[in-house]
């Protein structure tokens, strides 16, 4: 177990999490809480130590899959999705009644919009893409 500030973060810097300067995480490796590529990273790393690892596109979180981007009619969406809810591009949704191969909701990226329909994307928002991960381990159990 693993007590540590992290950030991942796009290569021109924009965070996707950051914990640095916040309630620090505390993390079993094995337990997929984090993709293998990134706690293979932290496997040797003692307390105290930092890192910085620049991982390249498809590592972290695979290769972006174009068979998981799906067109949903938007009054079937709607069942799963609250009534007070207004999708936008860009926005990430939990898709209650939904589950994901590992029994877990279903989450997707809305890409696009019409009048009938809404394109979802199951990739890791991250997939297919380069992320920097930055490590400050806090203490080892």
């Amino acid at each position: 177990m693993l007590t540590l500030h992290y950030r991942l973060a796009a290569p021109d810097g924009r965070d996707w999490i950051n914990t640095f300067g916040h309630r620090p995480a505390t993390l079993t490796l094995g337990t997929r809480q984090l993709a293998p590529a990134l706690e293979a990273c932290l496997v040797g790393m003692e307390e105290g130590a930092t890192g910085h690892f620049e991982l390249p596109p498809d590592t972290a979180f695979g290769a972006h899959d174009p068979g998981r981007v799906k067109r949903v009619p938007r009054e079937a969406l709607q069942a799963h999705v609250a009534a007070d809810v207004d999708l936008a591009v860009g926005d990430a949704v939990q898709l209650a009644g939904v589950s994901s191969a590992s029994g877990a909701s279903a989450a997707a990226t809305v890409t696009a919009i019409t009048d009938h329909d809404v394109e979802l994307d199951f990739n890791h928002p991250l997939a297919g893409r380069p992320v920097v991960f930055d490590v400050q381990i806090l203490g080892v159990l």
